[in-house]
């Protein structure tokens, strides 16, 4: 019997927020008076949970603390198997549904997690992200980290997706720089629920899903501890990566793809223009030869991967969003000639 086919990239993210169930839509426009009040009260009283997350040590009492907090704000941190947690693993490894998974997780085990993305800032700290210096040297930073002597150790939990997916169909492919930090990482899954409206939405900045989050009645994180996974003798950090992507995607009852972060971009792009084509069609002036140039950079962001496969894929996009034009030209013609 074949293996089912892989969802596309349709399947794997969300673009409308407001459910299409007439019934469901009629209950959220019923509750909608009722989540104004609750996002205006629990706007101020996460002012105070922010407060009390920096004035408290990191310890089990200020995680008991938050996270009661925190479910009064709506936002409710369970876990399963948490006696499989082995506290030597220096790194986690997790599916990525929402911009809170790191700040969820830490309400139920010290963690940090590096932000790929940003530039060490306020807004990097006050989201709960670890700030580290010289992207080109992401890796390296964090073996680092984890060597380092410090008790008592803080584990790192990272994203191998590196993009949040709707968390319902497949998990996108596991990027393989994750795995080249230390020969031990512990999985964990994350499921989440919502009522009324969709989990995320791939085109939301992480400002609208918190608003959202509050306005919700609530939302469950449900976290799962699996085993720790050794790397096996001889075993690269890419098949290490496919072996802990496959563990991950069983236990979730869902298939492991090998869309990337690219596939996302493109996709977004098409949700955006669903129309650009029919107009081009229709248009007097013979469309110009070749992809556009956010195509261009998207499949060069996706070769130079290949090439360099421990640096992230946001690491870089976001480097060769400043190079345009005839250096983009210039650098697939180098990557086709090795």
């Amino acid at each position: 019997m074949e293996p089912p086919p892989s969802p596309g990239p349709e399947r794997l993210f969300d673009s409308h927020r407001l459910p299409g169930d007439g019934f469901l839509l009629l209950a959220l426009l019923l509750y909608a008076p009722v989540g104004f009040c609750l996002l205006v009260l629990r706007v101020f009283l996460g002012i105070h949970v922010f407060l009390v997350s920096c004035a408290l040590p990191d310890s089990v009492l200020r995680r008991f603390v938050v996270r009661t907090m925190c479910a009064v704000l709506g936002l409710v941190a369970r876990q399963e198997d948490s006696g499989l947690r082995d506290h030597r693993v220096r790194v986690l490894i997790s599916n990525h549904v929402t911009p809170f998974d790191h700040n969820i997780v830490n309400l139920l085990t010290s963690c940090s997690t590096p932000l790929l993305n940003s530039p060490p800032s306020f807004v990097c700290w006050s989201r709960g992200f670890m700030e580290m210096d010289g992207r080109g040297e992401l890796v390296e930073s964090l073996k680092r980290f984890c060597a380092s002597t410090r008790l008592p150790p803080t584990p790192l939990l990272l994203f191998p997706e590196e993009e949040a997916t709707n968390g319902r169909e497949g998990l996108l492919r596991f990027s393989s720089w994750p795995f080249s930090i230390q020969d031990v990482v512990q999985p964990l899954t994350l499921r989440v629920q919502r009522p009324l409206v969709s989990v995320t939405v791939s085109d939301a900045s992480w400002v609208s899903e918190l608003l959202w989050s509050l306005f919700v009645p609530f939302t469950v994180y449900q976290v799962r501890w699996l085993r720790p996974v050794h790397r096996q003798l001889g075993e690269g950090s890419e098949e290490f990566s496919l072996r802990v992507q496959q563990l991950v995607a069983k236990e979730l009852g869902q298939t492991g793809t090998q869309l990337t972060p690219a596939d996302k971009a493109e996709h977004m792009k098409r949700q955006r223009h669903p129309r650009l084509r029919p107009q081009s069609a229709q248009s007097s002036f013979p469309p110009s030869p070749g992809p556009s140039p956010d195509v261009q950079l998207a499949t060069l962001a996706q070769r130079v991967k290949e090439v360099l496969p421990h640096v992230p894929l946001g690491v870089i996009q976001r480097d060769l969003g400043m190079r345009k034009g005839r250096l983009i030209q210039d650098w697939l013609c180098r990557l086709d000639y090795h």
